[in-house]
């Protein structure tokens, strides 16, 4: 089973997961507002009716190409008797169900496709099916919304990564070129390394600069100067495994550094990321 997440209906926890054909909701978790000891009995009952049968076999019929109509028919003529009992996984492996979904054990359960859930939490209760569907609602609004935003900031990073290796050096120079004394130091680390190469100064020396500041040189950086320190990561990652000499591969950071800045505020790439 995926991974799932949860939402709160009433005081009750379900938990909602994403299959190829759709979301399924965990019908242990629903019965749960009724019995909490012994939700499968809950499941049990609600499958005995001859109506929840119908509703099945019609879903499955809709859905399933391999559904079992012959062991359906067979079901579905005893559903509603006083001997009739039906488990969910009597009813998988009778029919090949795929509607619902269930697994024993500490970390099993039953689940069910949305339409099959609702229809569970509705013989439960029609408040309680009310405001399942809202939560769900919720929860796929909030996914929805992050999605998109996923989305928007990839597509934005990949104009930037395109726009920093197709644009050629502009007049304007953006960080300022190292010096020749800042190329031969020695530098406590590395990561002031890439300070030096995209901000000019070692953090210890902005510190001194800035006294009254709460945070440190990146976290007053811009957010171009974050996307271009990113790559001057990578670039210096790359650069040690050619075993470049410290001075060397500030020189080469400095210019990558130059020539990304200058890319960014040239084309306003990030704006909408402000």
């Amino acid at each position: 089973m995926a991974k799932s997440k949860k939402i709160v209906v009433q005081q009750t926890e379900i938990s909602v997961v994403q299959k190829e054909i759709g979301e399924y909701i965990s019908l242990t978790d629903i019965a749960k507002y009724r019995n909490t000891a012994e939700p499968f009995s809950i499941i049990n009952n609600w499958m005995r009716s001859k109506s929840t049968i119908d509703f099945l076999g019609l879903w499955e019929n809709l859905h399933n190409p391999d559904f079992n109509p012959l062991e359906f028919g067979r079901f579905r003529s005893e559903a509603g008797t006083n001997y009739f009992v039906l488990s969910p996984q009597r009813w998988i492996a009778s029919t090949g169900a795929i509607g619902i979904s269930s697994k024993s054990g500490r970390y099993g359960g039953t689940f069910a496709h949305i339409d099959i859930a609702f229809e569970f939490a509705s013989w439960i209760s029609s408040e309680f099916k009310l405001y399942l569907i809202t939560e769900f609602k919720r929860l796929k609004s909030e996914d929805n919304h992050r999605n998109q935003v996923d989305w928007n900031l990839q597509r934005t990073l990949a104009k930037v990564n395109y726009q920093i290796h197709t644009d050629a050096i502009k007049e304007n120079l953006i960080p300022k070129e190292v010096t020749s004394q800042q190329a031969d130091g020695v530098y406590a680390s590395e990561a002031d390394l890439l300070n030096v190469a995209l901000f000019g100064i070692t953090a210890k020396t902005w510190r001194k600069r800035n006294p009254g500041s709460e945070g440190n040189i990146r976290d007053e950086a811009t957010l171009e100067q974050l996307v271009v320190l990113s790559n001057l990561e990578s670039i210096n990652a790359l650069l040690i495994q050619q075993g470049l000499p410290q001075g060397k591969r500030l020189m080469q950071l400095n210019r990558a550094a130059i020539t990304q800045m200058r890319s960014l505020l040239e084309h306003n790439a990030l704006k909408k990321l402000k």
